[in-house]
């Protein structure tokens, strides 16, 4: 789903995921032995460049975006990227049957109906007609996607300034869509949730049949954690982090107590996850929910899967975006591949987009 495309000639397109917390690339090829991550580079972002999902530093970000692609040895410059968080709306609508270029000009004519915007020409929008409505032939239903043309543009500056083009602008709960159809077999009807915590926001995107039908973003995160760990125990930023993800050298007692500690400080975003789908339920019907898979940095916490899969009574599990997709040995190291999976969904689900698709 694109909010915005500009076509270039080039074809060859990288995934750049960019987090309050880090810049991810992806480079994925198509062989005869289908897709392989030819690359993948990660690097740390700056505390306040990104906040909520929204550029405060366009300058400071083009560097990091340039240092990201010198490290890389990745030469395409045709980028895939995606917002989140309060920078774009995500509403699901049911509307009368319609042709997309009347249902195109509905929206913008009408769009105060369905999204918090008062002049659509300073919005970028998009939809996806997701089919049907099962209670109403004469209907369906259709996701739109909207965000300011001044947060759009603010990343393509800073993209452009590093010398690299958009192509195409998606959002982080698409991507994980994207990267969910390529690695997973699924029914048409099967109901999946896939929760990616990052650094400053949680996504949350429930797919139907390969398709997304709900989507959220809040604001507490990974960081929240670590926060919660650096006050608790008096350490460095560093250090919660490394606790968070790694435990405590030494005894099993000291990781078992570390353990509930880390949980105590994720309840927060464990409680907006259950309350995301138990609105979910409420409000689609309370269709049955096969699965929930969690990505991100902090998806490996040791425990939290479990305890998600107890609270929601669904069983939790950490997604591997590398299920049915290869890699490129010369150029990504094994011993890095498993941290890979944990971080890396979103920019694999970008780096997997292609001039055209939905």
């Amino acid at each position: 789903m694109d909010i915005k495309e500009l076509f270039t000639g080039t074809k060859k397109l990288v995934g750049l995921d960019i987090g309050s917390n880090s810049l991810k690339l992806a480079e994925i090829i198509n062989t005869s032995h289908g897709y392989v991550l030819n690359r993948f580079r990660q690097i740390p972002v700056t505390p306040g460049i990104i906040v909520d999902g929204v550029l405060e530093d366009a300058a400071a970000l083009s560097a990091s975006i340039k240092e990201l692609f010198r490290n890389s040895g990745c030469k395409g410059k045709g980028i895939v990227t995606s917002l989140s968080g309060s920078s774009v709306i995500v509403k699901k609508v049911t509307l009368a049957q319609m042709e997309e270029a009347d249902l195109r000009e509905l929206i913008r004519d009408e769009a105060g109906k369905y999204l918090p915007f008062d002049n659509m020409d300073d919005v970028n929008f998009d939809f996806q007609i997701l089919g049907d409505n099962e209670f109403n032939p004469n209907q369906m239903d259709v996701i739109i996607v909207a965000a300011k043309k001044a947060d759009v543009n603010s990343y393509l500056d800073a993209i452009t300034a590093a010398g690299l083009t958009v192509l195409i602008m998606d959002v982080d709960s698409f991507a994980l869509e994207t990267m969910y159809e390529a690695n997973y077999d699924f029914e048409d009807n099967e109901i999946v949730v896939i929760v990616n915590v990052g650094g400053g926001l949680t996504n949350i995107n429930v797919i139907k049949g390969g398709m997304s039908i709900f989507t959220r973003d809040f604001t507490i995160a990974g960081n929240a954690i670590t926060e919660g760990l650096q006050d608790r125990y008096g350490v460095s930023l560093e250090e919660a982090e490394r606790m968070k993800l790694e435990g405590v050298p030494g005894g099993e007692q000291e990781n078992l107590d570390l353990r509930n500690a880390i949980l105590e400080c994720a309840e927060p975003i464990c409680a907006e996850i259950e309350r995301s789908v138990d609105y979910f339920r409420s409000t689609f019907g309370g269709d049955y929910i096969k699965r929930v898979y969690l990505s991100g940095g902090s998806s490996r916490i040791a425990g939290l899967t479990g305890h998600l899969s107890q609270r929601l009574n669904i069983e939790t599990e950490v997604i591997n975006p590398l299920l049915k997709i290869g890699y490129n040995k010369k150029n990504i190291d094994a011993g890095k591949i498993e941290s890979i999976k944990t971080v890396g969904a979103v920019a694999i689900g970008l780096g997997l987009r292609k001039i055209g698709d939905k």
